[in-house]
């Protein structure tokens, strides 16, 4: 177990490096003005505080960026934060290091959502929440979920169940491009 919890760190880290080093892009409909908070140094402006989603990521992640594009190309608004410490952010969510990701969204009902997780996926979640659930998880960053898109290429991946007790089970799997 110990050995597991090790190498989704050392993975969380690779993938959060790699992410770091890709360009910024453009994130439309986004609020990143400044609040008294601990956890960031970006926060809520009176706008972005109405958004659907609260989107906490490294200011220079493109992948991020791409997926808030997705979100809001889907009819989501979103409004992005820098947390200074976002390792800290995911523990105090409830997002244990083997499912997370680059960045990390909250719902405006509390719902954490973690990674590259298609919009049409939270969507289905949002509108009926299973019983004892935190929200939904794409470990790692898959090649052809939402923002990470790489022409042609898809690796099939698991949207996962996040659950109050630290668990999580197989939500949806997502076999094609087509199913996001």
């Amino acid at each position: 177990m110990l050995f597991v919890r090790l190498i989704s760190i050392f993975a969380l880290v690779f993938l959060l490096a790699a992410c770091e080093g890709e360009k910024q892009t453009s994130e439309p409909r986004v609020s990143e003005n400044s609040v008294d908070d601990s956890l960031h140094d970006d926060g809520l402006s009176v706008g972005s505080a109405q958004a659907d989603f609260q989107v906490y990521k490294s200011p220079t992640c493109g992948c991020c960026g791409e997926w808030i594009e997705h979100l809001n190309d889907s009819g989501f608004t979103t409004a992005a934060h820098h947390p200074d410490d976002l390792a800290l952010l995911k523990e105090q969510k409830g997002v244990g290091a083997e499912y997370q990701s680059c960045h990390t969204a909250v719902s405006q009902q509390g719902y954490v959502f973690e990674g590259h997780v298609p919009a049409s996926v939270m969507e289905e979640f949002l509108a009926a929440p299973p019983e004892g659930a935190i929200g939904l998880a794409v470990p790692g960053m898959p090649v052809g979920s939402p923002g990470m898109e790489m022409g042609d290429r898809f690796t099939p991946y698991n949207v996962l169940l996040l659950l109050r007790d630290g668990g999580s089970e197989v939500y949806r799997h997502i076999a094609s491009a087509s199913e996001q």
